[in-house]
């Protein structure tokens, strides 16, 4: 009996104490995960308002997704195809002029369908560009001829079209084409290829016939060329 009394009067005493301390941990644990939430709710806001640069890659960087090591695939470039004798041309007019074959590649197929096309020899195209330009696309004359084939814009804008930019000829599949419109023009008005040539190049009147020489004479290197021999 005088023991249960005892432990009475100490549950008695204890008990206030012991809730106090209860109450007191609680609060503790409140407050701790009231801070918690309120750092992770300021650290949010910073990711979306605050710092504009860091903010904003911080958040990306939240949400990106995980690519690993992965590259983008480049996009192939389209191959051009060109005949075998015109590949071989490709080599050769390479070597001859320092161009690089890739830069080549789309000019010798223009001048092949172009050729095809009008009726005339893609070789004579081909050879046309070589005395005209060395196969350099941004040549100009001082009597302002452009281009591959040197055309001179004034005299063909019937050919070029009205509504091209003053720069069209300096595309090299236009040029070819509107080069080989004006050669097959002079076929036409002439009737031979000689003087046809001289017509292309603006020397109709000289007896002798140097350009149109010229030009038959590359003709005549390309077409060894292009059937593989060693003379060329």
């Amino acid at each position: 009996m005088k023991i249960a009394t005892c432990l009475s009067a100490v549950r008695n005493r204890l008990a206030p104490r012991l809730g106090r301390v209860i109450h007191g941990g609680l609060l503790t644990v409140g407050l701790v995960t009231t801070a918690y939430h309120g750092a992770s709710f300021i650290q949010s806001g910073s990711l979306a308002f605050g710092g504009a640069a860091v903010g904003a890659a911080s958040a990306a960087e939240l949400h990106a997704p995980d690519l690993g090591d992965a590259v983008p695939t480049p996009v192939a470039s389209r191959t051009v195809k060109l005949s075998p004798e015109m590949e071989r041309v490709k080599r050769f007019v390479s070597r001859r002029y320092k161009v690089s074959r890739v830069a080549l590649r789309p000019i010798l197929a223009t001048a092949e369908s172009t050729g095809r096309k009008l009726g005339l020899d893609p070789l004579l195209l081909v050879a046309v560009i070589a005395v005209e330009s060395s196969f350099n696309p941004f040549a100009e004359s001082g009597v302002g001829a452009q281009g591959l084939m040197q055309v001179i814009p004034r005299f063909h804008m019937d050919k070029i079209g009205d509504d091209a930019g003053e720069d069209a000829l300096f595309d090299p599949l236009t040029n070819i084409r509107v080069g080989a419109m004006v050669l097959k023009e002079g076929l036409q008005r002439t009737g031979s290829l000689q003087a046809a040539l001289q017509y292309y190049g603006g020397a109709s009147n000289d007896a002798q016939a140097r350009y149109a020489n010229k030009v038959l004479s590359m003709q005549s290197r390309l077409a060894v060329a292009a059937r593989g021999s060693a003379d060329a």
